[in-house]
């Protein structure tokens, strides 16, 4: 049995054979002409700039003031190629299944290359080029002044904006506009220090160009990564790793595959599953893909591919009413479990060991906390000389995929090897419906701890 499920924000096209195509909600919704507006913004603000820097740069004749005004012309263009990219991003074709999301990391790319570009050329100009004393007035240094607090203020919006879109190309653009407090900085000092007559204006226009040209290069790499599909942030992966392995019908995750693509992430997996039953394995599927969209923002698509796991051991977990090894009666009230685990070619005990129920002083659901600690041990089936049918251990190990073997036997060794020769009966699992909210499951999670103890074969 072999589950493939794909939800997405968008229609995505359907596999055959055994693959459910089953779109979920999303967590939530982009306002993209929101993202476009700070585009215009972005253009508008690169003009007003370019203007003034080329009026300070005309009338002084500074070398660093003509370095700055073509920082903010490329500023200006990048502005375009960003509008441009978060368009083309949010344009859907089927010829392009998977999102043309991908668009925005190119214009970054675009960018960074645009301001190397740019750097190298005001650097060869600066080293090359005839150094003129510059002419400074009050005004010039009062724009030079409004050319550094106007990117600053746009800077913070428009990263705020990105940062909620997760937009790689406002970020970007955020980014490159706060390098303008260091470079229109320069430019202050050195209009400020030609009138005490220190030359420092090629100095200040090779700062620039550094200043500029490590955004860039920044940018480039960037937006290089996320087109040669990068994993996603290690932090944001290993989240979506815990995630997984909180769903108790999981047995392991045999890979995962993350990816950025613009502002969106994408999340491929394949999961090895307790539980046989198609029902119960589609419920879990669908579990998963939820708790991660709830979680992480910005998922554009869960993949999740899920197969039964194939078992060279068998982990049982039995009842013990002391650490010698006789099983109890009772569940929730045993004084200890034993954890065994035992190969699936030669009978063999792999592992064994006994642990104290630390839930005995609860007054109420310890036989439930008791279930869910032993999912978390990943067991395979639990041992009991009584039926559970009916109470919350009963649907907790249902919904884990966890089987219920009912034996005679008195002992532990003489339980596990009925188990071993299969003759013990197992109990039916009569889940509610699909789709029926379980209350056997609660959110809060009680481990158990104690000192463990070997426990002989």
């Amino acid at each position: 049995m072999t589950i493939e499920t794909r939800s997405s924000r968008s229609d995505a096209p359907g596999a055959g054979g055994n693959t459910a195509t089953t779109p979920l909600a999303t967590t939530s919704t982009i306002d993209t002409k929101n993202l476009e507006r700070w585009g215009w913004y972005s253009i508008g603000v690169s003009l007003f700039l370019t203007i003034l820097n080329l009026m300070v740069a005309t009338a002084s004749g500074s070398a660093a003031a003509q370095a700055e005004m073509v920082h903010n012309l490329t500023d200006g263009l990048a502005s375009v190629a960003v509008l441009l990219g978060l368009k083309v991003s949010n344009h859907r074709s089927p010829a392009f299944p998977y999102g043309l999301y991908k668009a925005e990391n190119v214009v970054a790319v675009v960018l960074g290359g645009l301001i190397l570009f740019t750097a190298y050329d005001v650097a060869h100009d600066a080293l090359t080029g005839q150094v003129l004393a510059a002419t400074v007035n009050g005004w010039m240094l009062a724009g030079v002044a409004l050319s550094m607090v106007v990117p600053v203020l746009f800077s913070s919006f428009e990263m705020k904006a990105g940062k909620a879109a997760n937009s790689p190309s406002l970020i970007a653009q955020a980014k490159e506009y706060r390098t303008h407090v260091v470079t229109s900085g320069m430019v202050l000092v050195v209009l400020a220090a030609q009138r005490l007559t220190l030359p420092l204006d090629l100095i200040a226009a090779l700062v620039i160009v550094v200043a500029f040209g490590k955004t860039g290069l920044e940018l480039l790499v960037d937006g290089l990564r996320v087109l040669l599909d990068a994993s996603i942030e290690d932090e944001v992966l290993e989240q979506i790793q815990d995630l997984i392995k909180a769903e108790p019908t999981v047995a392991h995750i045999r890979w995962i595959a993350t990816r950025n693509a613009g502002r969106c992430r994408f999340v491929d997996m394949c999961v090895a599953l307790r539980v046989h039953e198609l029902d119960l394995a589609e419920e879990a599927v669908h579990r998963i893909e939820s708790r991660i969209r709830e979680a992480v923002p910005h998922v554009e698509r869960v993949l999740v591919q899920a197969n039964p796991m194939t078992h060279t051991h068998v982990r049982y977990g039995v009842p013990l009413e002391d650490a010698g090894g006789t099983i109890s009666l009772h569940f929730g009230d045993a004084p200890f479990f034993a954890l065994t685990t035992i190969r699936q070619d030669d009978g063999t005990v792999a592992e064994q060991h006994v642990a104290a129920n630390t839930c005995l002083e609860n007054e109420r659901g310890k036989g439930l906390r008791v279930a869910e600690w032993l999912v978390d041990q990943k067991i395979d089936a639990v041992i009991l000389r009584a039926t559970l049918r009916g109470s919350g251990p009963y649907y907790c190990f249902a919904y884990s995929g966890i089987k219920m073997l009912k034996t005679e036997a008195l002992t532990l060794q003489k339980a596990l090897e009925h188990a071993r020769l299969g003759k013990l009966d197992e109990e039916l699992i009569a889940p509610p419906a699909r789709g029926q909210a379980s209350p056997y499951l609660p959110s809060w999670r009680l481990p158990m701890t104690g000192t463990a103890k070997n426990h002989g074969n």
